[in-house]
C-alpha cells in the first residue's frame, strides 16, 4: 500500500509509504492518498487525522521520472492540494518536505515538525514552478518576503525557523512529530464535531486558499514554465545529476 491507514480511537493516522523514492508521488500514490482522505472525510466516527511520511522523511513531492498522475476529482493534485477539508488534518513532518511534499503540508490544517525537518520549494531549479498550491499557500502561511525567497531560490527553511515564523505549530524532538500531532488530533476529536467542522469552514472562508482565481494564476504560471525548453532541460539535468544549461527559452 502506498498509503497506510491506522486507527487510534477517533483519529486516523495516514502514512505515505514509498520509501524507495522518499515518498515521491507517482499516479498510484496520488490515488492512494485520495482514497485514504475520502475514507477519512466520509467516516463520521473519525474526527481528525494525522498525515505522516514516517520517521525519516515526509515527501519529496513529485517523482519526475513518472510524474504524479492525474488530479483526483475530490482532492486535485496528489489527492489533497485542492481538497476542501471538512475535518482537521495535521501534517507530522520528520526530515524533508520538498516541493510537492511541502505543498501537501501546506494543504493540511496544521503542521507539527521535528527539529530535523526542513521545507523547500526547489521547482525553479528544474525550470518549473510550484504547481500545487505553493505559489499562494506559502505567502499565506509565511511572511511574504520569506515565501518569495523560498520560491525564487529553492533554499531550505529549517524547522526551527519555520516554527519561529509561525508556519509550524509545534516543534518536537526527532522521532516525536507523530506523537505530538496525535495528541493535538485527539484533543480536537474530544470536542463537538459540528462545532469543529463549522469553525474550520469559517476560518477557511476568511482566509481562502482554494478559490478559483488562485488556481487560474497557478495554471498560467505552470503552462508558461512547462512549455519552455528550460523545463525540459531542468528535469533532464536533475535525472542525470548534472548542472542544468539554461537558455531562457
Amino acid at each position: 500500500m502506498a498509503v497506510r491507514v491506522e486507527r487510534e480511537g477517533a483519529v486516523q493516522v495516514l502514512t505515505m509509504d514509498r520509501p524507495e523514492r522518499r515518498n515521491a508521488f507517482d499516479g498510484a500514490m496520488t490515488q492512494a492518498l485520495d482514497a485514504a482522505l475520502n475514507e477519512f472525510e466520509d467516516d463520521d466516527s473519525v474526527r481528525a487525522a494525522v498525515l505522516t511520511g514516517g520517521p525519516d522523511f515526509f515527501s519529496a513531492g513529485t517523482d519526475v521520472r513518472v510524474w504524479a498522475g492525474e488530479p483526483t476529482e475530490r482532492g486535485g493534485p496528489y489527492g489533497i492540494a485542492k481538497r476542501r477539508l471538512c475535518k482537521p488534518l495535521i501534517a507530522a513532518v520528520e526530515g524533508a518536505a520538498v516541493g510537492g511534499g511541502f505543498e501537501i503540508a501546506l494543504a493540511s490544517t496544521m503542521i507539527v515538525a521535528s527539529r530535523t525537518a526542513h521545507f523547500s520549494l526547489p521547482e525553479v531549479g528544474l525550470g518549473l514552478v510550484a504547481e500545487c498550491g505553493g505559489l499562494f499557500r506559502a505567502p499565506r502561511a509565511l511572511p511574504l518576503n520569506v515565501a518569495r525567497e523560498m520560491l525564487l531560490t529553492g533554499e531550505r527553511l529549517p524547522a526551527q525557523r519555520a516554527y519561529d515564523l509561525g508556519l509550524v505549530n509545534r516543534l518536537t524532538e526527532p522521532g516525536s512529530a507523530v506523537a505530538e500531532a496525535l495528541a493535538i488530533a485527539e484533543r480536537i476529536a474530544g470536542h463537538a464535531p459540528i462545532a469543529v467542522r463549522e469553525t474550520l469552514r469559517a476560518v477557511e472562508a476568511a482566509y481562502p486558499a482554494n478559490d478559483d482565481s488562485r488556481w487560474i494564476d497557478t495554471a498560467a504560471a505552470k503552462e508558461g514554465a512547462r512549455s519552455s525548453a528550460d523545463a525540459a532541460e531542468g528535469v533532464a539535468a536533475f535525472l542525470a545529476k548534472r548542472p542544468p544549461r539554461w537558455t531562457g527559452n
